[in-house]
C-alpha cells in the first residue's frame, strides 16, 4: 500500500488578497472563542463564500466560492464584555427568531453554527507596524438575512487516510 497518490485536483491557485468589495452569500463554518497571546478575547466567525449559487451571483460568489473569511467579535477593552447589540445583528441575519433565549456562548456558538448569512464586504487599508494592507472587515450592520435560504452549499470532505487503524496484533506476530 502507498503512501499516497498524487492528485493535484484541488491544488487550486489561492491567494491571501482580500474578496473584492460586493455582497456575498456566506455559510458560518463555525463560531468558536479565541484569545491572542496578550489576552484579548473575541469570538471569531469563520465564514464560507457558498459555492452553491455561481449561477445566481456570478461576480462574487461564483468567482470566490469556498474562500473562507475570518471574523473576529472583540471584548471590549474598557468592560471585558462584548458588545452584545452587535450580536442581534448576526443572529438576525442568521434567521434566529426573535425572542430566542441564549443560556451560554457555547449556545450561541451551536446555534449560529452552519447558517447563511449575506454580508456587505468592502475593501479597507489598515496600517500595522508601520505596513499599510488591504483587508476586509465587515461592521456587524454589514450582515443580512440570506437571499437563499435553501442551502445546498457541499463542504470539503477530508481526505481519507490510506492507512490501516486496526491496531490488533495476534500472539503469533510477537517475536517473544
Amino acid at each position: 500500500m502507498s503512501f499516497l497518490t498524487t492528485d493535484y485536483s484541488n491544488t487550486t491557485s489561492n491567494s491571501n488578497e482580500p474578496l473584492p468589495a460586493g455582497d456575498y452569500e456566506f455559510i458560518i463554518n463555525s463560531v468558536q472563542e479565541n484569545a491572542t497571546n496578550s489576552g484579548a478575547e473575541s469570538v471569531q466567525f469563520d465564514l464560507i463564500v457558498r459555492n452553491d449559487l455561481d449561477a445566481a451571483l456570478p461576480e462574487t460568489n461564483g468567482k470566490q466560492h469556498n474562500r473562507h473569511l475570518w471574523v473576529n467579535e472583540w471584548k471590549r477593552r474598557k468592560t471585558n464584555q462584548y458588545d452584545l447589540n452587535n450580536f442581534m445583528y448576526f443572529m438576525k441575519a442568521a434567521g434566529i427568531p426573535e425572542g430566542t433565549e441564549i443560556n451560554s456562548i457555547e449556545d450561541f456558538f451551536q446555534i449560529m453554527d452552519k447558517k447563511p448569512v449575506r454580508i456587505h464586504i468592502k475593501v479597507t487599508t489598515s496600517e500595522y507596524n508601520g505596513k499599510k494592507r488591504k483587508e476586509n472587515r465587515p461592521a456587524p450592520w454589514d450582515w443580512k438575512k440570506t437571499k437563499f435560504p435553501e442551502v445546498q452549499h457541499q463542504f470539503k470532505k477530508p481526505q481519507s487516510s490510506s492507512t490501516s487503524t486496526d491496531t490488533t496484533v495476534g500472539d503469533n506476530e510477537l517475536p517473544f
